[in-house]
């Protein structure tokens, strides 16, 4: 049953890579898709797998985070024990705020002394995947796992960016790698590794020891996939790794950590595509999350294509709220209340909440955070030179125009 597992979701992450889109909000609480935040789709996961009991773990600029799950989140009957909630970091157990992931969850030692749970589940609150969490439960319990990680086989290529296991043919971790340049493969296949994907699942015994000898070390980073992990490896505790499987519904399977700019990007394009790799349209594993309450997205001005001016959206996402005024929006994401104005061309962009084009502008692979007004006539993203003047640039030419930016 449900109620004898406790979820921690991990979601106190700065996200540095993602600046100036975490400038003002932590990397979960970052919009997605237009009308999502990242840690939708960890929360989705976690209710349609039947999951119950979820705390959610957050520390930085968490206010944007906080509001969200408390307008959106609020969704489970708490005369039946059923709960998300919020655990800020409180310094309960000394002078000092989160220091990594394991510290996270031994500051909150008690929630499990409260709970008393059979299992615990430990995910990241910043990834987009479909995931049935309680099949990798199942199959911890069934293998008699001290400790279960989840793990996605990506390209070798990949390894140098993500944890890297190494797993024998019997499904042992016999190591954890951060970031390696040599990584050890998958038995299967030269070309692949198998990623860590910052799930976990502990026996709760198990999990507070492991903790407690965290504490005490001198040489520790506080995170499970640098410290505690390894360790318990050495130990010869019995670490299993669980094969992601996908719920997603398409042939290739879909995971991504969009930590940075670029993947972020691109993970949002895809949406856009006439076959998305991810689907959003799956009845049967819905992606909830919180919206405001717009009126339908409109779009005015079609019989004056003479003058140019004609309100059209192709290839696109238009959420509720929008207004598209004889202005033409292609290949990009509207998220509410986004404001096109007359003549105003908009390509292959992402644009947030109440952003604003004015008339003449031109806009291309260019993201706009929210509360940002786009002068009239102004042109982003056909000039890298002039665009890294006033904007944040990326390594692929992507322009980002932080939250609030003010444009004269």
């Amino acid at each position: 049953m449900s109620e004898r597992v406790l979820t921690f979701i991990m979601a106190g992450g700065k996200g540095e890579r993602l600046w100036p889109l975490t400038k003002d909000r932590t990397k979960p609480a970052v919009p997605f898709g237009g009308i999502y935040r990242i840690i939708d789709f960890t929360l989705s996961n976690c209710i349609n797998s039947g999951l119950r009991n979820m705390y959610v773990l957050t520390q930085y600029k968490s206010a944007s985070l906080q509001r969200h799950i408390r307008l959106g989140w609020n969704i489970l009957a708490s005369e039946l024990g059923e709960y998300i909630e919020l655990l800020p970091a409180q310094q309960r157990v000394g002078d000092t705020w989160y220091l990594g992931t394991a510290d996270a969850i031994y500051q909150n030692l008690y929630t499990l002394e409260l709970d008393n749970p059979q299992d615990v589940l430990i995910l990241a609150g910043d990834h987009v995947y479909k995931m049935n969490y309680y099949s990798m439960i199942d199959f911890h319990r069934q293998v008699h796992a001290d400790l279960t990680v989840g793990v996605v086989e990506v390209e070798r290529s990949r390894a140098s960016e993500l944890g890297v296991l190494e797993v024998d043919q019997e499904g042992y971790v016999k190591d954890f790698q951060e970031k390696p340049k040599n990584p050890k493969v998958t038995a299967h296949d030269p070309e692949k590794v198998y990623a860590s994907m910052g799930i976990y699942v502990f026996r709760h015994p198990v999990l507070e020891e492991e903790l407690y000898n965290d504490t005490k070390s001198v040489k520790t980073n506080h995170d499970f996939g640098k410290d505690v992990v390894p360790q318990m490896v050495k130990k010869k505790l019995k670490v299993v790794a669980y094969n992601f499987i996908d719920e997603n519904k398409k042939e290739a399977q879909y995971w991504r950590d969009i930590g940075t700019l670029d993947a972020y990007y691109e993970a949002n394009m895809d949406l856009v595509q006439v076959d998305p790799l991810f689907n959003l349209y799956d009845k049967d594993w819905p992606i909830r999350t919180y919206q405001e309450q717009y009126p339908p997205a409109k779009t005015v001005f079609a019989g004056e294509e003479i003058t140019g001016r004609v309100g059209l959206a192709l290839d696109s996402f238009v959420s509720g709220g929008c207004i598209i005024s004889g202005g033409q929006v292609k290949r990009s994401i509207l998220s509410p209340n986004v404001r096109i104005n007359s003549y105003s061309q908009v390509q292959d962009s992402i644009l947030m909440e109440s952003v604003n084009i004015g008339r003449h502008a031109r806009i291309r692979r260019t993201i706009i955070d929210k509360d940002v007004r786009i002068p009239e006539g102004m042109v982003i993203g056909y000039d890298p030179g002039e665009d890294r003047k006033r904007f944040h640039v990326t390594e692929s030419g992507i322009v980002v125009v932080a939250k609030g930016t003010e444009i004269k």
